[in-house]
């Protein structure tokens, strides 16, 4: 099954009233996500915010480091959900916060979650104002349930290392976050605007044929903190590639340690 959902299947699940829908719209920098929940969402869904729930605080992990367990457990719980019932999640619409919550709760061992494919933007439903009072999940957070690597598994990786931010970033010419600029040595360049067209990301078998070009094998990927590369592994996952790793502290975590070696410049 496609870890993706269109519109119109989302209505029929809807529907059926057989999901538990999180709206995890998040900004880089600007108003928090909460905003735009409070003008407008679908209809049922659950706010749940990125940085508060899903990521725990930032520091020497990186900006968006993997939570406690406890604390994402809790969270998840108060959203409502369940171990034996289906998740979508959704966002603005370019699926950036939707894939770290897909990417966060697959890895917390949920079964089955969805992603809003063109997020709120290619919604044509009803939207409302109504807060839904969440009936308590009971979702257990297990860890483990997709691959992960840390910067130490760097440079014995059997492997292509994927870094998926801009190419001006990668090349170390601007870096308009983090404190140092460059990447990782070794990584290749597959900036992760390039899984989308239109707005909603690309078909599996054109999917397939970009990650097969660029990683034959099992592939590592990381961003600045491991949102914009959980969207690479969503479009992989979409492409049927489902042995990919997360570098969840990614150059956030990367640059912490000062004898850790920068490149910067094209791939050699």
């Amino acid at each position: 099954m496609s870890p993706l959902v269109t519109p119109a299947e989302l209505s029929a699940l809807l529907n059926d009233g057989d999901v538990t829908l999180l709206d995890v719209r998040w900004r880089l920098m600007g108003p928090p996500g909460r905003d735009d929940y409070d003008t407008g969402h679908l209809p049922g869904a659950v706010f749940v915010d990125l940085d508060a729930d899903l990521c725990g605080p930032p520091g020497a992990g990186g900006r968006h480091p993997l939570p406690a367990v406890p604390q994402l457990q809790s969270a998840l719980r108060r959203a409502g959900v369940r171990a034996d019932r289906p998740v979508v999640v959704y966002d603005l619409g370019d699926g950036l916060s939707a894939a770290r919550a897909w990417w966060t709760l697959r890895w917390a061992g949920h079964p089955d979650v969805r992603v809003l494919d063109g997020g709120f933007a290619a919604w044509t439903g009803e939207v409302t104002k109504d807060v839904p009072e969440a009936d308590p999940g009971d979702f257990t957070v297990v860890p483990g349930g997709m691959p992960t690597v840390v910067a130490d598994d760097l440079p014995e990786l059997d492997g292509t290392l994927i870094d998926v931010r801009a190419p001006e970033r990668y090349r170390g010419e601007v870096e308009p976050i983090d404190p140092v600029a460059g990447h990782i040595p070794g990584a290749v360049n597959a900036p992760t605007a390039d899984n989308l067209a239109d707005g909603r990301f690309r078909a599996a078998t054109e999917l397939r044929e970009r990650f097969a070009g660029i990683a034959p094998r099992a592939a590592a990927v990381y961003c600045g903190s491991g949102v914009t590369a959980a969207h690479t592994i969503l479009a992989m996952h979409v492409a049927g590639r489902t042995g990919d790793a997360l570098y969840v502290g990614s150059w956030s975590d990367w640059i912490t340690d000062p004898s850790r070696p920068i490149e910067t410049g094209d791939a050699a």
